[in-house]
């Protein structure tokens, strides 16, 4: 008898490597360069609920709560501090201070909703002007608005375009 031959087991497959994945240039593709998607928040029910806190504020003691303390202060201080909030949130952005940014930007949107309840705005107001934006171009939205603004105090307002 000869020498039985010993048989390789047969190879296993080899694992296929996921390509690596890359940032995607403005070289990669034709036109400006998009940003990822976003995971979709819920950040419609929040501002509504930090809104609904607010309203509930309204009448609460000053002494025990921020938002009655700067309510009871009258809309042209809520709008001060509003104004404040964000040249805070500017400044750190030119920084480059991204987790300042983030704490700034809750910051400015919680001062906006108090100049919101201030005003005698609901976010659905807000949120109707948003969508009867939607697909209008930026340029020709902004045009529109230079023709019909308000008149205020008898003098039309001009902002740098």
């Amino acid at each position: 008898m000869g020498k039985s031959v010993k048989q390789k087991p047969p190879a296993k497959p080899k694992k296929q490597r996921k390509p690596k994945k890359r940032l995607v240039t403005a070289k990669d593709t034709e036109g400006p360069r998009q940003p990822p998607p976003l995971a979709i928040r819920p950040a419609e029910e929040v501002l509504h609920r930090l809104w609904s806190v607010v309203m509930s504020r309204r009448d609460a003691d000053p002494a025990a709560s921020h938002s009655a303390r700067l309510l009871s202060r009258g809309t042209a201080k809520v709008a001060q501090k509003f104004g404040e909030e964000a040249v805070e949130c500017l400044i750190e952005a030119v920084a480059g201070n991204q987790a300042a940014v983030i704490a700034e930007s809750a910051d400015v949107l919680y001062h906006l909703i108090v100049l919101w309840v201030a005003s005698g705005i609901t976010p659905n107001e807000v949120w109707d002007e948003l969508k009867r934006r939607e697909g209008i171009s930026g340029i020709a939205e902004k045009a529109s608005r230079a023709r019909n603004l308000p008149v205020a105090f008898g003098l039309r307002t001009t902002k740098i375009p």
